[in-house]
């Protein structure tokens, strides 16, 4: 004969151990204000030393809620994607909500219908859509009408929609005036992929900084965020002369960039500087040592789950776009230009 399974800890087991009422215990799981400090404190050793955990289940019926709330990505094999997805996910276990994650093989108006609609049917509260690619933004336009939603990088011209994004343009334009500003006649560009929301605004504040800097910008070299594209293209700025600064629109690219530039006996920083962006976490390792362009993706988390959760919580309106600023970090692959 099977010894029987140990119950498992209800809420009014929690009551009886803290001595306190049912109704106390789920002000504090709630962590309603008006509960006193001892209280709440004898509480929460009750929970531990039960080992109580909440029935979700049961909650969601009560609340007509699930905790849940979904996101949607694409190429979670690429940096930016990837530790946007993951700031997410622990902006929203620390308000106590569960992710369900969708990640598509590639972005098109039918995959991200497809993956909402998946989404809404699992009962999520709200979505978050990492969207980084024109067609990715359009399909946003379809979102189900009074589905609490927040787009990253993308965005549509719903004003029920709203954006959390980083400044590209602005990060573009601190490495291209990094550049500028050691001297360089001008900087060129290694830029990522044309349906990419994020190679726009690089290319924007590239061409930016060097107009107001009265600098002719040179033909960008087109990229598809790989270091095998960085290299392609390093290996044709070796070849060039009076190339002197490089911005890749990547780090992995500038990877690519400087293998290529080692291989040509082109040396880095003596000869050409170059910068790069994101700031992955290998970027301080490269040879030498990227000058980059950092993002805080842990902030762009908080702030999606902020946002979501204020919608879900019913306070609607426009809220338009919410911009993070980039950060240069200066390391030893950038130097003085000819002649400085």
């Amino acid at each position: 004969m099977t010894a029987s399974k140990r119950r498992l800890p209800v809420m009014a087991d929690v009551a009886k151990e803290a001595g306190v009422s049912h109704q106390t215990v789920s002000r504090v799981l709630n962590d309603h204000p008006n509960v006193r400090a001892d209280t709440r404190a004898r509480v929460e050793a009750a929970i531990t030393r039960l080992g109580y955990r909440r029935n979700l289940v049961a909650r969601a019926l009560v609340t007509k809620r699930s905790r849940t709330l979904g996101v949607v990505s694409f190429d979670t094999t690429l940096y930016g994607p990837a530790s946007t997805v993951y700031g997410i996910e622990q902006a929203a276990r620390t308000a106590g909500y569960f992710v369900s994650i969708v990640s598509l093989k590639s972005i098109d108006a039918d995959n991200v219908r497809d993956a909402i609609d998946y989404l809404a049917e699992q009962g999520v509260d709200g979505v978050v859509v990492v969207a980084p690619q024109r067609s990715a933004a359009q399909a946003l336009e379809s979102l189900p009408s009074g589905m609490p939603a927040v787009a990253v990088e993308g965005g549509s011209h719903r004003d029920d929609i709203p954006v959390v994004c980083i400044d590209q343009a602005e990060g573009a334009r601190l490495a291209t005036r990094h550049l500028l500003e050691l001297g360089h006649e001008t900087v060129w560009h290694v830029c990522g992929p044309s349906d990419w929301l994020e190679t726009e605004g690089r290319l924007k504040g590239w061409r930016a900084a060097l107009a107001e800097a009265g600098r002719p910008a040179p033909e960008p070299l087109a990229g598809d965020w790989s270091p095998r594209a960085g290299y392609e293209a390093g290996r044709s700025l070796a070849a060039m002369d009076g190339v002197t600064a490089v911005f890749a629109a990547n780090d992995q690219m500038a990877l690519g960039v400087l293998r290529a530039l080692s291989e040509g006996g082109v040396r880095v920083p003596e000869q050409i500087s170059v910068v790069g962006f994101d700031d992955i976490p290998e970027s301080e390792f490269f040879s030498p040592p990227l000058t980059t362009v950092r993002q805080d993706f842990d902030v762009v988390g908080r702030h999606c789950i902020e946002v979501l959760l204020r919608q879900i919580e019913a306070a609607r309106g426009v809220y338009g776009r919410l911009v993070v600023p980039p950060r240069l970090v200066v390391r030893s692959s950038t130097a003085p230009g000819p002649g400085r």
